[in-house]
């Protein structure tokens, strides 16, 4: 499995990143756009995950943090665009019955491939239109870096599409970079303001906490916040 941390993978990444920024619908546009350029990104990797930019090959340290602190015991889970599919799989492995879906089928078919004998259910669905029995399913639901991708329409869609499956007394843990109030960005991603974070209580739930924390990439200090909701 590749290191993320070697200069190797880190070069592929930036001439992938590079490249994918210049096919149309990398900067938004409707849902059909959206989900043409997150296809193209899987199809195009040719089986190297450099050239997907937000495939870290492992789960995050704040999701592992998290579940080491609060255990599944086979309570569901949903994963929201599973990519590569390593938090659905620490989900799981954290006692978690999990259901993870990609908008890419190719990343879904990647995902079951790197996770052959994983107990997580694997499939392709849009957020915006997923099976009916997923509403208020789901006692917790991990949601990490998709709002950030999202701008304009779906992205104000979005609140409420993610909220919708956290059942009553359920979990929303949501996952993001983050910026200060007003502070333009030139996305992707689109780190997300505190107003933005609190669209989530406007969708029913109640803010359990929230830390904010730095991640470093490549020189660079990357603001971000963990947050955690419930469905009371």
């Amino acid at each position: 499995m590749s290191d993320t941390g070697d200069d190797d993978f880190m070069a592929r990444r930036d001439a992938a990143r590079d490249r994918l920024d210049r096919l149309f619908g990398s900067k938004g546009g409707n849902a059909d756009d959206r989900r043409t350029w997150f296809e193209e990104v899987y199809d195009t990797a040719e089986g190297d995950p450099a050239a997907v930019p937000w495939a870290d090959l492992k789960p995050k340290e704040t999701l592992l943090d998290w579940l080491s602190r609060n255990p599944g015991g086979g309570r569901r889970a949903l994963d929201i665009a599973c990519g590569l599919g390593d938090n659905a799989q620490a989900l799981a492995d954290a006692g978690y019955s999990t259901t993870a879906f990609d908008l890419a089928q190719g990343a879904v078919d990647w995902a079951k491939a790197r996770f052959a004998n994983s107990p997580v259910e694997f499939s392709q669905a849009d957020l915006f239109s997923p099976p009916a029995d997923w509403q208020g399913a789901f006692d917790l639901v991990h949601e990490c870096y998709t709002v950030q991708a999202l701008h304009g329409e779906l992205r104000e869609k979005s609140y409420a599409a993610i909220s919708g499956f956290v059942k009553p007394g359920g979990t929303l843990l949501v996952i993001s970079r983050s910026r200060g109030e007003g502070e333009e960005a030139s996305g992707p991603p689109w780190p997300l303001m505190p107003s933005e974070f609190a669209r989530f209580e406007k969708e029913g739930l109640r803010l359990v906490g929230e830390n904010s924390y730095e991640v470093e990439r490549t020189g660079r200090i990357i603001p971000h916040v963990i947050a955690e909701y419930r469905r009371d």
